[in-house]
This record gives structure tokens, C-alpha cells and sequence, in this order.
């Protein structure tokens, strides 16, 4: 079983001191954020949220810039494209920053970190969308945001871009979002725009029902249990629980999918991560209807690990989703 050792699950992972350190930091800071009364103080969430802005001169061979689609919903995209190869098409992924729906932004220090990284070393071009965050904008504000993203893309494709090769990327929160987007997309007909592939980097699921994983793994870095169940109730619509399909895809309230047209994907999992069981449902539930799915599960890595470059699972992780996008 991934992520054991002796038959017990292993849930004090082999993470540098420093990491340790700047995630137990990120989460007291987060956690100190969430009022009861359901709002962020999100001035607090500045002393660890630390933004870049773009930058023309290009930085580890990427440049970037951001467009604003709609100042009314603060919605923009940063724009990161690799500066070799000028007269090169390259695929285009739109990603999904995580944060549990209710932190972070393309322009926060880790994702253009990562963001950056993934467009210089797969290469490709990265759209990195800042989507309407909850308490103040609940279900389904992020993923009208989305296709609103994609549909604009569709008519003004960035430079260096090849359409035909877009790929629609999240991670954790992200992740969650890059699957109803991609659902939603598929009812639309592009113009130019074709959706080659879905990837899911340790998405956030959720539902009633505690998974093994969730009770095995509590104290696990990064994903506090408490947190998401915060996140998910100030994400849904008033009134519904974690088995809404916005949550839980594949639950008690989900609708049928076996008709969508939806692409090849593919999902990352970690074996040190208490989201591992419903991110294992959901690939279960996609290869049920009909879905092509492709899972890659590293057993002793934890959530958000592909942020730290030190970690040996980052490099697997690029390959893999180098492959995935160049073998379509």
C-alpha cells in the first residue's frame, strides 16, 4: 500500500526542516485567518502571501504580462511565455491556482514560481487565471470564471500559442476547479480552441463521509481538515453539505457524466496526503463513465509537494506531465 511501512500508514513524511517550517507557517497563518463568522481577514494573510508582478525582461527564460478580462469580478489571467524558440507554436495550458478556494492568486510568489517553472522547462505557454474567491463569491463563481477564461482565449489566442494543444491544469483547489471547467467547456463549441487533456494535480474533493485517508493522515502537512471543512461551507451554496457535486463529483447528489465529452486526463496523487482517498474515488468514478484517465501516484509525497523543486517527486512530476502533453 502506498505511503506504509510495517502495515501502518506512514504519516510523518521525510520533508526538509525548512519546508517543514514554511508550511507549518502557512498553516497557522491560514488557519488564524478564518473567522467564525464565516469571513477572512485576509490583511492577516498578506504577512505570508507575498505577490510578484509581471515581468516584461524575462526571468529563468520566461516572460510574463497580465490582461484583465472583467475589473467588476477582478478577473485576469497572468500570461507566462518562454522567450527561446521565438518562432515556435507551443501547447497551451490554463491553470488553476490552489488555496481552497478561498486564498491565493496567480500573482502569489509560489505560483508564479511554479507557473514560471512549468512554461520554461515543459515548455509551454501558461495562462494562470485569477478566479472570484470564497466567502465573497461562492458556487459557481470560479467556474464561470473559467469558461469565461477559455471562451476569451478561444478569440484572442496569446502568442506562441497552439490552441489545438490547450490543456486545462489545476492543483489542489485548482484541481477541483480544472474538473468542472473542463465539464462545463464541453458543452460549448470553440471556435479555434480545442481541450486536448485535463490535469489534476492533487485536487480537493470533499463529502460527508470521512475517508480512511482523512483519519489516518490528520496532522499531515499543508491540508488541516478543519480548514476544508471551512472552505467547502463558505464555498457552496447556503445550505448544502460537503456531498453537493461540487464536491463530491461522484456522491450521493451527482448527476450522470457518461455522456460528457470530456478529454483524457491526468491526476497526481500522493501518498502522504489526506485528500489521496477522494482523489482515488474520482479517478474511479471517471473510469466508471467512460473517462480515459491516467493516475500517478507517488507514494511518499505530500500535498503541494510539486511547490518545493528540492522534493525528488517534483522532477517525476514534470516528466510526466511533459509526456502527457507532448505525446497527445
Amino acid at each position: 500500500m502506498s505511503g506504509t511501512a510495517g502495515g501502518e500508514l506512514r504519516t510523518s513524511p521525510k520533508v526538509p526542516w525548512k519546508i517543514r517550517f514554511l508550511l507549518a507557517t502557512f498553516n497557522a497563518i491560514s488557519n488564524a485567518c478564518l473567522r467564525r463568522n464565516g469571513t477572512i481577514n485576509r490583511s492577516l494573510m498578506k504577512l505570508i502571501d507575498f505577490k510578484v508582478p509581471p515581468s516584461d525582461k524575462p526571468v529563468n527564460g520566461v516572460a510574463t504580462a497580465d490582461t484583465t478580462l472583467d475589473p467588476s469580478r477582478n478577473l485576469w489571467f497572468r500570461y507566462f511565455r518562454p522567450t527561446s524558440g521565438e518562432n515556435e507554436n507551443l501547447p497551451i495550458i490554463i491553470y488553476f491556482h490552489g488555496g481552497g478556494l478561498v486564498f491565493l492568486s496567480p500573482s502569489s510568489k509560489s505560483y508564479d514560481d511554479l507557473c514560471r517553472r512549468l512554461a520554461g522547462e515543459l515548455p509551454a505557454v501558461v495562462v494562470s487565471v485569477n478566479y472570484r474567491l470564497a466567502p465573497e463569491y461562492r458556487f459557481p463563481s470560479p467556474y464561470e470564471d473559467g469558461v469565461d477564461i477559455l471562451k476569451f482565449i478561444d478569440e484572442n489566442p496569446p502568442e506562441k500559442a497552439d490552441l489545438t494543444r490547450c490543456y486545462v491544469a489545476g492543483d489542489s483547489a485548482g484541481g477541483n476547479i480544472a474538473h468542472h471547467v473542463t465539464a462545463m467547456a464541453a458543452e460549448h463549441d470553440f471556435r479555434n480552441l480545442k481541450i486536448a487533456g485535463a490535469v489534476l494535480i492533487q485536487p480537493l474533493f470533499g463529502g460527508e463521509e470521512r475517508t480512511e485517508s482523512e483519519i489516518q493522515l490528520v496532522g499531515a502537512p499543508l491540508v488541516c481538515l478543519k480548514r476544508s471543512d471551512w472552505s467547502w461551507k463558505a464555498f457552496l451554496p447556503e445550505g448544502s453539505d460537503r456531498d453537493h457535486p461540487a464536491a463530491n463529483v461522484f456522491g450521493p447528489k451527482s448527476s450522470d457524466i457518461s455522456g460528457l465529452k470530456y478529454p483524457k486526463s491526468l491526476v497526481f496523487i500522493g501518498g502522504l496526503d489526506p485528500l489521496r482517498d477522494r482523489q482515488k474515488r474520482y479517478c474511479e468514478g471517471m473510469k466508471r463513465n467512460g473517462k480515459e484517465v491516467k493516475v500517478v501516484d507517488y507514494p511518499n509525497a505530500i500535498h503541494g509537494f510539486y511547490a518545493f523543486p528540492e522534493l525528488p517527486e517534483t522532477t517525476l512530476f514534470l516528466k510526466e506531465l511533459q509526456e502527457f502533453i507532448y505525446s497527445q
